[in-house]
């Protein structure tokens, strides 16, 4: 005796699921009419069902969703990669915070994830020199890259490519530049 096929099974299951919770649309988006839906009321009918050998049923592909689906896990992956390249750089939790939308808490499993120490309190500020280099590869680098001061996403991405060059928290950098610009020196 053959066994019952899976698939029947689980169309059955997700279809018995979806009337005991009220989603018909659900159910006709599966592809069952209100005859089908009816028989699913008889469980000697859900019983043949779910016991038939062959398959009553099949599956598709949206090729289009899944494409766009599977391009979400890279950007989610890009996401982390820059999470975890800014909290190596000395960002701060404000920082990730405002551009990744993650709480102090994911922040601080995310530093110890890598391994990184426990931060207190502030970074130091910048000496002359320091801001004076600063600011000639900053303005240098916004040339360069054709960045507008109100692109906070460039910025970023500048700011963290200063703060690996120069080996200069992220946070000391960012909170020089936000100054800059908010004084109207650029």
């Amino acid at each position: 005796m053959s066994a019952p096929h899976p698939l029947n099974q689980a169309v059955i299951a997700q279809a018995l699921h979806d009337l005991r919770n009220g989603q018909l649309r659900r159910c006709k988006a599966m592809g069952f009419g209100e005859e089908e839906l009816d028989a699913l009321k008889h469980p000697e009918l859900v019983s043949m069902l779910v016991n038939a050998t062959v398959s009553w049923c099949s599956v598709s592909v949206n090729r289009e969703v899944l494409k766009r689906l599977l391009s979400q896990v890279h950007d989610v992956e890009r996401e982390i990669a820059t999470v975890d390249r800014m909290l190596r750089l000395g960002a701060s939790t404000e920082m990730v915070s405002k551009f990744y939308g993650l709480t102090h808490q994911e922040v601080a499993l995310r530093r110890d994830i890598l391994g990184l120490p426990k931060r207190k309190g502030r970074h130091p500020v910048l000496d002359e020199a320091q801001d004076v280099a600063l600011w000639e590869r900053w303005k240098a680098g916004v040339a360069e890259r054709h960045v507008a001061l109100t692109d906070d996403m460039a910025m970023l991405a500048l700011t963290m490519d200063l703060a690996e060059t120069m080996t200069l928290p992220m946070s000391v950098i960012w909170s020089a530049i936000r100054n800059w610009i908010d004084q109207g020196l650029v």
